[in-house]
């Protein structure tokens, strides 16, 4: 990566009116069975995996403008929840074709990054799934437990662009609502105290830097993740609208430190709270730091909703939880 400003190959960005969309993803994401709602494209004679991605049965300038993550579909590409067994998550993507793509293009080091989080913004989960022959994505569940997940699937098709596409989907069981953790510069994971520098500003670009320490020493032999020092992604409070950037540099390169600190540089042109979520790797192992931050003239993060005491069961079955990064 030579600057810091350049969005991942995981997601779309935060677009210039990022703040306009607030709220879209409840109506244009919750999608149960995802197939009901898909996008039929105009163009579906084109290839599923090298399509042209053009307007997908909507007109381009109906969704360029839209964070990552607040569609279920996009430039004629949907993502489809399947029936999986138990302890397992699967998925498909599906084309402008309507066919399920199987060509997709490595990006940091992976052809698929899943990336899950409760609508509580708690239990966030980053998983690599495996491609079977018939484009159905498989990986053990990363839903931790009951309640309304969003997961995201960001990708790049074989000869198009890099999309992330947002799903909601529910586990059955009795709920256990978690507020938001207040504002705060450090947090601790895994033994590790990762502090905040830096604060992010509407309609500006903002550093932040996460800096690493264990038992009071700085790390200084942070390990590359996905061809990184860090990865970070920010989810809106409300909408869970998708930003992930990476820092500047890159391991090898001769010229970034492998720690303690690892600066990002992130524009969030609304106000408005959001949470933070730093993956590391150190001693074989990566590591997930959170942190809540508001951006703009806000106080407090807005109250959790209530929630039901259960929740409903989904129509497609998608296992028990399951453990660790992938």
């Amino acid at each position: 990566m030579n600057t810091a400003t350049k969005l991942s190959g995981f997601a779309l960005g935060l677009a210039a009116v990022f703040g306009t969309a607030y709220g879209v993803g409840h109506a244009a994401g919750p999608v149960t069975p995802a197939a009901e709602t898909r996008h039929d494209a105009t163009d579906a004679g084109h290839d599923s995996a090298g399509a042209d991605h053009g307007d997908g049965g909507h007109g381009a300038t109906a969704t360029a403008h839209l964070p990552g993550g607040l569609l279920v579909s996009e430039r004629g590409y949907t993502l489809q929840p399947v029936t999986a067994p138990a302890g397992e998550f699967a998925f498909r993507i599906t084309g402008p074709d309507g066919r399920p793509v199987t060509r997709y293009d490595v990006a940091h080091d992976k052809r698929m990054h899943l990336i899950v989080a409760r609508r509580d913004l708690s239990g966030f989960r980053h998983v690599h799934p495996e491609l079977a022959a018939d484009g159905t994505w498989r990986v053990a569940s990363p839903l931790a437990g009951p309640g309304v997940w969003r997961a995201f699937a960001d990708f790049t098709p074989t000869g198009g662009e890099p999309l992330t596409l947002g799903v909601d989907v529910t586990v059955p069981g009795a709920l256990d609502a978690r507020p938001l953790p207040a504002p705060a510069t450090s947090t601790t994971v895994d033994g590790y105290t990762v502090t905040l520098t830096g604060a992010p500003e509407p309609g500006r670009t903002s550093q932040l830097t996460l800096s690493v320490s264990r038992d009071g020493r700085p790390v200084t032999d942070l390990q590359p993740y996905l061809g990184a020092y860090g990865h970070l992604v920010a989810l809106r409070q409300g909408d869970l609208a998708y930003l992930h950037v990476h820092p500047e540099g890159a391991p090898g390169d001769g010229r970034t430190p492998a720690g303690p600190a690892v600066t990002f540089a992130a524009e969030v042109p609304s106000a408005g709270t959001y949470r933070l979520y730093l993956d590391f790797r150190h001693g074989d192992a990566v590591h997930t730091a959170e942190f809540t931050v508001v951006a703009g003239d806000q106080a407090a993060p807005a109250p959790a909703a209530p929630a039901p005491t259960t929740a409903p069961t989904p129509d497609a079955d998608h296992g028990t939880p399951g453990h660790g990064h992938s």
